[in-house]
């Protein structure tokens, strides 16, 4: 894949039936990826916990995440972004149903 140019939003693909994740730049401890989703949630009872840091927005779409001891969710729009430390448990609760979910994740070391 030419990761030199693109379009963020070219290619969105169908993901109704899972998430579309796609690589955009990667190097030995950094990594940026674009998902998108469609109505897709980290299924009930399974937290994601990540070796790497992870600072992510929101570029289209809607979504609300939980970390593991909030008891309230932390609902996305576009443009919002958050930083997620290492082994900070967390899941998506859901992401629209009705268009595209486009996030831009970057994975790193710290």
């Amino acid at each position: 894949m030419d990761q030199a140019h693109g379009n963020i939003y070219a290619d969105l693909g169908e993901s109704s039936a899972g998430e579309i994740f796609r690589d955009l730049l990667t190097a030995p401890h950094f990594k940026i990826e674009r998902i998108v989703s469609m109505g897709q949630a980290t299924p009930p009872g399974e937290w994601l916990d990540q070796d790497r840091a992870e600072w992510v927005i929101l570029l289209a779409g809607t979504a609300a995440l939980l970390f593991e001891g909030d008891a309230a969710l932390h609902p996305m729009k576009q443009g919002d972004y958050l930083l997620i430390p290492p082994h900070h448990r967390h899941r998506v609760e859901w992401t629209a149903q009705d268009e595209p979910t486009v996030w831009l994740a970057v994975h790193y070391d710290s």
